[in-house]
């Protein structure tokens, strides 16, 4: 079942389902881009159908929409603590195939790899739903067909943009508006189904000709500890907590929750003195190993998605896909 929207008419719908959800999709942001004056796609709440970009991938993931990059998780005194208030309206997210198995990724080490779930990531996360985004052909970098992501089946509806705007496949109709606003046709979503970039994980790595493998010591002389790739990545999940005092009464505060990242200085530190992974190449090492290697074994699926944003986002042109290949190329050389 699938149904069709003037521009006029899915408006009208978002005014609805925004009276219930704070509705998110990628949209253009003015003058935040990399350089002076430029833009760059990424997400934030929209008021019309016209505000999304369908045509580009974004440079963020969704993961921000409901994972935020800093979260209070609770104010404190000498005698108590309390949580901060929260918006009790649920998340509409439109994103594409690759992200929504990524929040799959992140639920797997939210709530799934500690004795209890993250009580702070599952109250939001239990309010979001999906809108997937079609996406007919690929974008440059994407290798999410190599990665199994091109196609999911988690969401309550497709949004397409042709002719007017589609909501396909509908598999939940929220509160009743999408058959209210739109008139019912016969639609089916689009997903991609080969990619420019293509990528052959390896299934069987030798730890010790990897961890031995000069391309580490390569990728770490051109590495700056940036950590662009693990901002923008949707499935990492590293954070880190800071307890904030204020200046007018030091015995209140809050304690945050900070996204982090692998690749950045201090990210290992420990108390003593005593840090881990100092080189850039052994962090990369590290990063490259979890995402297609270490995550797999404990969940059974990738942790890499194929969205390609590392590889748009690093300013030294390290492209983790390639790596992924040189590794892939050695272990077929070394299988004879």
């Amino acid at each position: 079942m699938g149904y069709k929207f003037t521009p006029e008419a899915f408006n009208e719908l978002l005014n609805s389902l925004k009276k219930k959800y704070k509705v998110y999709a990628p949209t253009l942001l003015k003058g935040k881009g990399k350089f002076s004056d430029t833009d760059l796609v990424g997400y934030d709440e929209i008021s019309t159908i016209e505000d999304v970009v369908f045509a580009h991938k974004s440079y963020f993931s969704p993961k921000e929409t409901f994972h935020p990059i800093t979260q209070t998780l609770f104010y404190f005194n000498e005698n108590e603590y309390r949580e901060p208030a929260v918006d009790e309206r649920g998340i509409l997210v439109f994103l594409r195939s690759c992200d929504i198995h990524a929040v799959e990724r992140l639920d797997k080490i939210m709530l799934e790899n500690g004795p209890t779930p993250d009580y702070y990531y599952e109250r939001l996360r239990n309010r979001v739903k999906f809108i997937v985004m079609d996406c007919p052909v690929c974008f440059d970098s994407c290798f999410c067909v190599s990665m199994g992501t091109n196609m999911t089946k988690n969401y309550s509806a497709s949004v397409r943009c042709e002719d007017g705007y589609y909501l396909s496949n509908v598999l939940e109709d929220i509160d009743g508006l999408f058959s209210l606003h739109g008139e019912q046709v016969e639609v089916i979503p689009q997903f991609v189904q080969a990619n420019k970039q293509k990528v052959k994980v390896p299934q069987s790595l030798n730890l010790g000709s990897v961890l031995e493998n000069p391309l580490w010591e390569e990728y770490g002389s051109r590495c700056i500890a940036c950590g662009r790739c693990n901002v923008v990545c949707p499935s990492c999940s590293c954070f880190t907590m800071q307890d904030i005092f204020y200046e007018d009464n030091p015995k209140c505060g809050e304690r945050r929750r900070v996204w982090a990242s692998c690749h950045i200085d201090g990210f290992t530190d420990m108390a003593g003195g005593h840090s881990f992974r100092r080189n850039n190449g052994e962090r990369m090492r590290f990063k490259v190993l979890h995402k297609i290697s270490d995550f797999k074994k404990r969940f059974g699926v990738h942790m890499c998605v194929g969205c390609g944003r590392c590889d748009n986002a690093c300013p030294e042109y390290i492209s983790f896909s390639q790596c992924v290949n040189q590794l892939g190329e050695e272990e077929v050389a070394e299988l004879g």
